[in-house]
């Protein structure tokens, strides 16, 4: 995660330096009557120098209202979606994103929109344990960024950050999985390893899925089952620890499908 937030900050940067060029301004100014230009540099120097995330906000807001046809009324909206997601307010960072997305489909930093978009739903992965709504979220818009954008480092950097959210994914399915295997519903928990083998194959799931599809298939008599799944995992994964449980497993209950 810490070498995702690096590339996030590195192209986080790249666009700030073509939106801001802050300097010091006065404490307070009148929005309708300061230049636009002004009114931005104040509101990157809350942002940038003093971190006054709120009052940032509220600074880029003002722009938007003020001078919403002036070309630093786009470029304030694209701050103001960045200020929001650096105060973690991410849902509000998605109103402007859509609202910028759907104005502005063709401008130049609709890219990044859809990018910070994306990084908005990635912030909020959850625990395997809980429901993957934002999990599911993540993985759609991060598609999204490497569909629409493939020659990009927006593209390049989604693409690192889809294996996670694969990873999620995957290991909500095994948990799910587990579940049902301690609850002896092992017909619910064969389904959910299976998933995990079928959907998420390059996961770090994917190895204890095949082991617990071989424990599972033994606990139900399916021995030759077992055999195929242990098989798979020993064949793909030779030094894995699940591959050593798994054929413990099978010498144990199901030694005549052992050969050699």
């Amino acid at each position: 995660l810490l070498k995702g937030h690096t590339q996030m900050r590195r192209l986080v940067l790249t666009v700030l330096l073509c939106l801001v060029s802050a300097c010091a301004t006065p404490e307070r100014l009148d929005p309708e009557t300061t230049p636009p230009e002004v009114l931005y540099n104040h509101a990157a120097d809350l942002l940038i120098k003093q971190r006054e995330y709120t009052k940032a906000i509220e600074a880029f807001d003002e722009i938007d209202r003020y001078y919403p046809y002036s070309r630093w009324a786009l470029k304030a909206q694209i701050m103001l979606a960045f200020t929001n997601y650096v105060k973690k307010e991410y849902d509000d960072a998605e109103i402007v994103l859509d609202r910028f997305i759907r104005l502005y489909p063709g401008n130049k930093y609709a890219p990044y929109a859809y990018y910070l978009k994306a990084m908005c739903s990635y912030a909020q992965l959850s625990d395997p344990k809980r429901d993957q709504k934002k999990t599911q979220n993540a993985l759609q818009a991060l598609q999204e960024v490497v569909s629409r954008f493939p020659r990009t480092d927006y593209a390049a950097d989604a693409e690192k950050k889809l294996n996670l959210a694969y990873d999620y994914l995957a290991a909500k399915e095994l948990n799910v999985g587990k579940f049902y295997q301690k609850n002896n519903e092992h017909a619910a928990a064969l389904n959910r390893f299976f998933t995990v083998v079928r959907d998420y194959p390059a996961t770090r799931s994917v190895q204890e899925a095949l082991f617990r599809l071989t424990e599972t298939y033994l606990i139900l008599g399916l021995d030759e089952e077992a055999q195929k799944s242990a098989a798979v995992l020993g064949y793909n994964y030779p030094d894995s620890r699940w591959y050593k449980k798994a054929y413990e497993l099978m010498k144990e209950y199901a030694p005549e499908t052992i050969k050699g």
